[in-house]
């Protein structure tokens, strides 16, 4: 596998019910890991990939998985590089974990969620569920797919803070509509935070996750 990446499997012998998780801008694939235990109980198999690009904020070096630039929409020919990256790492993943394909979700924060609107536009048939934690939905990813009754089919959380000071809230409000617009059954929660997952978050990550991904909740 060609991206670096952080791995949760869960007890038994699998297959299991999977998420891909994509970390933000400047930031690695331990980031979301430590999450894993607390979804769902820890049922799901999570793996956190690395973005490929160097980033460096300060002091502090990190990842990203395309480069942002400020004020404007991101380089498309950028972004198909970086999802064509992604899908590779789903695709050897597949052989390598005990996946279980039919219960595979998608999950990004801030950048990592452009990510995961991206992929899931592009092949929503893959995956079982999208989530989208403190992102947005850019111009254009409404014209990547050419299965909209796939899309249909896709149920999507969106989880944004009020006080996101990296992300505005009106922006996940405006990416809302426009996945509604698309006919996508999506569940949307705003929180009284700013850019992070809090513990509310959690909790209803896994209650949309138990109803949602089906054989995901408690046997």
């Amino acid at each position: 596998m060609k991206l670096v990446h952080a791995a949760y499997e869960p007890g038994g012998a699998g297959p299991h019910p999977t998420i891909i998780a994509m970390h933000g801008w400047g930031s690695n694939a331990l980031d979301l890991i430590g999450l894993a235990p607390y979804i769902a109980a820890g049922r799901f198999l999570v793996l956190c990939p690395q973005g490929p690009l160097d980033v460096s904020i300060g002091a502090v070096n990190g990842y990203g998985w395309y480069q942002l630039r400020p004020g404007s929409p991101p380089d498309e020919a950028a972004m198909a590089e970086a999802v064509g990256r992604m899908t590779a790492f789903i695709d050897d993943a597949a052989t390598r974990y005990p996946i279980d394909t039919k219960r595979l979700v998608i999950l990004g924060f801030s950048q990592g969620g452009v990510m995961a609107y991206n992929i899931a536009m592009r092949d929503p048939a893959r995956f079982a569920a999208l989530v989208a934690l403190s992102t947005w939905f850019p111009d254009g990813l409404a014209e990547l797919t050419n299965d909209r009754a796939a899309l249909e089919r896709m149920p999507t959380l969106v989880q944004h803070g009020r006080a996101d000071e990296a992300i505005e809230i009106g922006r996940a409000r405006k990416s809302v509509e426009r996945i509604r617009a698309l006919d996508i059954p999506v569940v949307y929660h705003e929180y009284d935070c700013g850019h992070e997952i809090t513990v509310d978050m959690l909790e209803d990550l896994t209650k949309f996750l138990n109803e949602k991904v089906p054989g995901s909740g408690t046997q």
